[in-house]
């Protein structure tokens, strides 16, 4: 990979790839409301589910999700805020976090559910 734009992209790839593989519908790839995105926005049975895809090339500095902290959540928030709205549904909203780390031997995917809760 040559720039970290590619890189991402190559998460989110496998990132919907594995979501797809658990029977999540895609709905939405990087959506945005002004200067807020989601990466993935997927329907697991009922539930509406904002996804949030970190990818790095190791975890010497800890998993990937440790990246998602108190800020990035409050404007995953306020971007599923603004779909759910922008869409006029009434569903359930869950946060998950994929953490990918690619390395040259292969990949790892962890999927965390209900990453964090709105309060």
């Amino acid at each position: 990979m040559n720039n970290n734009q590619d890189f991402g992209k190559l998460g989110e790839d496998l990132a919907v790839n594995y979501l797809i593989n658990k029977g999540y519908q895609i709905l939405e790839r990087n959506w945005r409301s002004g200067h807020k995105e989601i990466d993935i926005i997927a329907l697991d049975g009922d539930t509406l589910v904002a996804v949030e895809v970190k990818t790095r090339k190791s975890n010497t500095y800890g998993e990937p999700d440790i990246a998602v902290g108190a800020m990035k959540q409050q404007m995953l928030i306020w971007a599923a805020d603004a779909y759910v709205r922008y869409k006029n549904l009434d569903v359930e909203v869950r946060f998950d976090i994929v953490s990918i780390v690619i390395t040259d031997t292969g990949e790892h995917i962890e999927h965390i559910e209900d990453a964090f809760i709105v309060t």
